[in-house]
């Protein structure tokens, strides 16, 4: 009897398991991935795209990880465990030497400042020359923006600046102990510095014409799982193109959610709110957002071979081109198969 009750037991889980692991399958045909997110307002689409279910409809189970480094995300997003990335033109010379990823579309504007004390006497991008800039690591969005700033004002950023990395939440005192001259910061630790009074902001990519009415970040996704599950990636994208219309329409709740939910390195809800009204969300998502990002794309490619990070003589439109995917498309034509 014993022995028969516990056959009859194994069955049953064996059974419950089947059962579960085929409901799972079914809710997300299109399997399971990781997206990297960190405390940034720029990273709130990767979030709220979590939070409200947004991949989950689309059918794909993504996991949110945090922690990770620039380098260490790229390779898992090469490998394809990590499925999209919200990156930037920081990606490019990468790209080009190599690393198998591809553009699949802008995600929003302006969330970047480089900021000064405020009796610094660096007025102008020249005056960077021979300074030394806060960043949060080396190669990473800030110190490429901070890269094409200075470049536009003479300066060559690999050989006239010297880049320091910090932690986000250490760069403020980094400065007012005298270790950088300037910080070059994601939102909100960059508003968040400028409210205290106590900087200046010598360039606010959200208003700086370099950068205005530009996407300062971009989905990158893995190019191992775009020819390998075109389906996967799309239904990413879709999740993320719900979550920018969602927050463009919604700030305040947006802002609301991601506070509560300790998704962004601030408790001030006003702040977080005034932020993504900022960024412009409206006009990057739908069919619209993939002529902006190819022509933003262009943009910041041809910016990075004026300072060195790609090479001069490069066809800027041809690679991008070559890293552009219409994921919708490919995803369309591995249905007819």
């Amino acid at each position: 009897m014993k022995r028969f009750l516990a056959v009859t037991m194994a069955l049953f889980l064996a059974g419950t398991f089947s059962a579960c692991k085929k409901a799972e399958e079914n809710k997300y045909p299109y399997g399971e991935y990781e997206i990297a997110y960190g405390g940034s307002t720029c990273g709130s689409p990767t979030s709220i795209a979590s939070l409200k279910g947004f991949f989950d409809e689309e059918g794909v189970k993504i996991d949110l990880v945090s922690g990770s480094t620039f380098e260490a995300e790229r390779a898992a997003l090469a490998a394809g465990k990590i499925i999209v990335e919200n990156g930037d033109f920081q990606y490019f010379p990468g790209v080009h030497n190599g690393l198998d990823v591809k553009l699949i579309g802008g995600l929003h504007e302006g969330c970047i400042k480089i900021l000064v004390p405020r009796d610094s006497p660096i007025v102008e991008l020249s005056d960077l020359r021979g300074k030394t800039i806060a960043v949060d690591e080396i190669g990473g969005t800030p110190m490429s923006v901070a890269s094409v700033a200075a470049g536009s004002g003479g300066v060559d950023p690999q050989t006239e600046i010297t880049w320091v990395p910090y932690p986000n939440d250490q760069i403020s005192q980094a400065v007012e102990k005298g270790e950088v001259d300037v910080a070059a910061l994601w939102d909100p630790f960059a508003t968040t510095l400028e409210n205290t009074g106590n900087y200046r902001v010598l360039v606010d990519i959200s208003e700086h014409p370099l950068f205005a009415g530009r996407a300062c970040c971009f989905l990158f996704a893995s190019g191992k799982l775009v020819r390998e599950n075109p389906g996967a990636v799309a239904a990413v994208l879709r999740g993320y193109h719900k979550a920018v219309a969602w927050i463009g329409a919604n700030p305040a709740e947006a802002a609301r959610i991601l506070v509560e939910e300790k998704k962004v390195a601030t408790d001030d809800t006003a702040l977080v709110t005034e932020l993504l009204g900022h960024y412009h969300y409206d006009q990057h998502s739908g069919t619209a957002a993939a002529a902006r990002a190819k022509d933003d794309a262009v943009y910041f490619a041809r910016e990075l071979t004026k300072i060195g990070y790609l090479p001069a003589d490069l066809d800027v439109e041809k690679f991008v081109d070559d890293i552009y995917v219409d994921i919708f498309a490919l995803e369309a034509a591995a249905k007819k198969k």
